[in-house]
């Protein structure tokens, strides 16, 4: 529904590309775009990879052009007076805060007097708020809203700071745009199943997927496992595989923007991360109807798998368990048929029609 009387909405996000929350951040540019706000967006680093929509202010651009000391105060001047020349009804904060006396600035003098939302995306609250009580309330005292992506941060951060102004709007999943970019084929003609996302072990643990997948009876069985992206704990994750001889077995690819054409193909997708926010590849994974495994790690998971339903839920940081849920999707296909037949339905309500109507109703109620 267009409107004649638009609000103006600025999504402040690091960057357009790569990450899963950089993801949601140009998806909810395109959701309110459509939904008919005037939609800007600021952009701190030159990363745009992902569609978007409304006018964008490319700082990352800007600083690239001087990266010295005084080009970075010439940076946050710009983004200063833009903020004060364009008087957004509602600005949308999406970054990760973790640097106190930054954010401070950043609250106190751009922000000054501004409506402003702001994002939690990660269980890992020190990304986002500090750690220190009085700063985290002096810092957000005057937040409009706080949006979390998941009930588990919600309840997090109520139970921690005792902030009354939190609430919970899932990240969508664009179910009908992954569909229209099956058409790409893959030449990877083994069966496989798949781990996509930033090679960074400290947070997605991938040496328990590998743990895991070496347990299990699918290397015997020739099944593959395909591990999608880039980081800097690719040579370390290519190191293992190589000492523990699955070198024939796990097979690494770079990151590419369209991964749902490799979801697609895969049996079943794996997440193992020490903790998450709302993972973007159960999501997109679902959507395709490609059945999942995830640990329960906090949070995002149990939000979103039912288990048995359609995936397959196990307790964190346990190989065993996780290798034996690997061995129930490939050879009880009671089990896997039933997990695929309900993958799609299972993620609508987190479709981008049911999310917009969220974010337009927190909006008009402001």
């Amino acid at each position: 529904m267009q409107r004649n009387n638009k609000k103006k909405i600025c999504i402040v996000t690091s960057s357009l590309g790569k990450g899963g929350a950089e993801k949601s951040s140009a998806l909810l540019s395109v959701m309110l775009s459509d939904a008919g706000y005037n939609v800007h967006i600021v952009c701190i680093l030159n990363i745009i990879t992902y569609p978007f929509k409304g006018e964008i202010l490319n700082l990352g651009a800007f600083k690239e052009k001087n990266n010295s000391s005084f080009g970075k105060l010439k940076s946050i001047k710009k983004f200063y007076n833009y903020l004060k020349t364009e008087r957004f009804d509602i600005i949308i904060d999406s970054r990760s805060r973790p640097t106190i006396l930054k954010q401070y600035f950043i609250n106190k003098i751009i922000y000054k007097s501004q409506n402003v939302y702001y994002m939690v995306r990660s269980y890992k609250l020190e990304n986002y708020l500090p750690k220190n009580k009085y700063f985290a309330k002096n810092l957000y005292k005057s937040a409009n809203k706080i949006i979390t992506v998941s009930k588990a941060i919600q309840h997090k951060i109520e139970a921690e700071y005792g902030f009354k102004n939190v609430k919970t709007i899932y990240n969508p999943v664009d179910i009908e745009a992954s569909e229209t970019i099956l058409g790409e084929e893959i030449t990877y003609n083994n069966k496989f199943v798949l781990f996509y996302g930033r090679l960074v072990d400290n947070v997605k643990n991938i040496t328990l997927l590998i743990e895991s997948y070496s347990l299990s009876k699918l290397p015997e069985n020739n099944i593959k496992l395909i591990i999608l992206g880039d980081g800097p704990d690719l040579q370390k994750l290519k190191t293992l595989t190589k000492n523990i001889d699955l070198e024939e077995k796990v097979h690494f690819l770079p990151y590419t923007s369209n991964p749902i054409k490799y979801v697609k193909k895969a049996i079943f997708t794996l997440l193992t991360s020490h903790y998450e926010g709302f993972p973007r590849v159960l999501l997109e994974s679902l959507s395709v109807k490609t059945p999942v495994i995830a640990v329960d790690c906090k949070s995002g998971p149990s939000e979103i798998i039912i288990n048995k339903h359609n995936g397959i839920l196990v307790e964190n940081y346990n190989a065993q368990a996780l290798s034996k849920a690997m061995n129930d999707f490939v050879f009880n296909e009671t089990l896997y048929n039933n997990c695929k037949k309900n993958a799609k339905k299972s993620v609508e309500k987190f479709s981008v029609d049911n999310i917009s109507k969220q974010w337009e109703k927190l909006i008009e109620t402001d």
